[in-house]
């Protein structure tokens, strides 16, 4: 299943969005607020910094909130790429409705650069869950510098790589180390439930890839990048492990360890920088 890596995780994620677009899905009418932004951009922004007059690129923008959200923060101008023509058509019909200049292709993420054109942008958003589904993050890190003029930056969020190592099928409160947490050649899973919104996603099967926080910091840098910034955090925005999770009283949208939250990171925060001089 794993080879088949590509064909499988289009069609679940064509598969999801009819679900993350249904009224128990992605918040898509706070966006009639021309101040309202996506709940991961609100926890992203004071590290993200100030991107006014920047040309973004965001990675795997799926349905495009986070993407319109970088867009309201004054950003010059903003592409969203993503694999899924689906969510593409969703995405550019948001940006549509609510007023917003947005640009959105669909691409795989490894030709994004051949696509989007090198030296294309100042800055390159990967919004949270989205590293977990390529094999091979040397490769990504290869594309990230591609997109990047001299003096341009990458900022990700990403859910950490020890959450998913974690067996989420558990009854008790122990955190139990089960599937790998470097990269190989991919876990397969099948799962017709997804983190945003109640309905069955026909296309269930998929394979996730985990990358350890070593092998994205030396993906960066072998590409050529200057890693900027790393943070940890207690919060993820979705639950992660189920009823273990419970509702974050410092971060809207972000749910924390229900009991000692301080025993695991759930996501990491990297930021990194190409040189002036290309």
């Amino acid at each position: 299943m794993a080879g088949d890596w590509r064909a499988l995780n289009l069609a679940n994620w064509e598969a999801r969005v009819p679900v993350h677009l249904g009224l128990d899905g992605y918040d898509l009418a706070g966006f009639a607020d021309p101040e309202f932004l996506s709940t991961v951009v609100r926890f992203d922004r004071p590290r993200l910094g100030d991107i006014t007059g920047l040309d973004v690129v965001h990675l795997q923008c799926h349905i495009g909130t986070d993407t319109v959200s970088l867009a309201r923060l004054g950003a010059r101008s903003v592409t969203g790429l993503d694999f899924s023509p689906s969510a593409v058509a969703a995405a550019t019909d948001l940006a549509q409705r609510i007023g917003v200049d947005a640009a959105f292709v669909v691409s795989d993420i490894y030709d994004a650069a051949g696509f989007l054109g090198t030296g294309c942008c100042d800055l390159v958003y990967t919004g949270i869950g989205a590293l977990c589904w390529l094999p091979d993050i040397r490769q990504w890190a290869t594309v990230v510098a591609d997109l990047l003029r001299p003096g341009g930056r990458v900022f990700l969020r990403e859910g950490h790589p020890m959450l998913d190592t974690l067996s989420d099928d558990r009854d008790d409160d122990l955190l139990v180390v089960h599937y790998p947490y470097f990269e190989t050649a991919g876990t397969p899973f099948s799962d017709d439930s997804t983190y945003g919104g109640q309905g069955s996603v026909s296309a269930p099967r998929g394979v996730s890839f985990n990358h350890g926080i070593g092998e994205v910091f030396t993906a960066l840098t072998e590409a050529g990048l200057t890693v900027t910034a790393l943070d940890e955090h207690r919060e993820v925005p979705w639950k992660a492990l189920g009823d273990a999770m419970i509702d974050s009283t410092e971060f809207d949208g972000e749910y924390v360890l229900a009991r000692n939250p301080e025993r695991l990171p759930l996501t990491y925060t990297i930021a990194a920088r190409k040189s002036q001089a290309g």
